[in-house]
Formats: structure tokens, C-alpha cells, sequence
């Protein structure tokens, strides 16, 4: 039984058939995954769904900045390093050699 359920998961009728599914599968995981959204900061039902329409609104701003090419829109400004970086740098550099 299980061996010809993998052969017809290797077949292009068995992909096509569950390409939408597959496509779902990743798009409901990577809130669930990536940003926490399996376990709930808060209580009752309101607060619970403007949780989830602020995660899936934060997850299609990230979708969508990764679509534009990149140097279009600057995403942030990188910070200036600081001291204790600088320190822990050269700290590095010292023990490789």
C-alpha cells in the first residue's frame, strides 16, 4: 500500500492534483512557524483575531518587500557599529591567528 502511494506521488497527475494544497500548506505554516502565531498573546475571541489579522498583515509586508527589486526602497538603515562590537571584533580576529 505505501509503496504505491509513492509512486503515485512521483507521477504529474498526483502533483498537479496537489499543487493548491501544497501552496496552502506553506502559506498557513510559515505564520505558524516563523511568527509565532500558534499560541496566543491574549484572550478571548477580538483580541485573538486582531492578532491574527496584525501577523498575516506583517507576513504579506515581508511577502511583498521581497517581490520589489532589491535597492528600490531601503528596508531600514544599517546601524552604526558599536563599541562593544568593534571590541568583540578585533577580540575575534586576535584568537583565529
Amino acid at each position: 500500500m505505501q509503496s504505491r502511494l509513492r509512486r503515485e506521488q512521483r507521477t504529474d497527475a498526483w502533483r498537479r492534483h496537489h499543487a493548491i494544497r501544497i501552496g496552502c500548506e506553506a502559506t498557513i505554516s510559515e505564520p505558524v512557524r516563523a511568527h509565532g502565531l500558534r499560541h496566543c498573546r491574549y484572550r478571548g475571541h477580538a483580541m485573538t483575531h486582531v492578532q491574527h489579522v496584525l501577523t498575516a498583515a506583517g507576513t504579506n509586508l515581508v511577502r511583498l518587500s521581497e517581490c520589489l527589486p532589491r535597492g528600490t526602497i531601503p528596508l531600514r538603515t544599517p546601524k552604526p557599529t558599536t563599541w562593544f562590537r568593534q571590541l568583540s571584533d578585533r577580540q575575534h580576529t586576535q584568537h583565529r591567528h
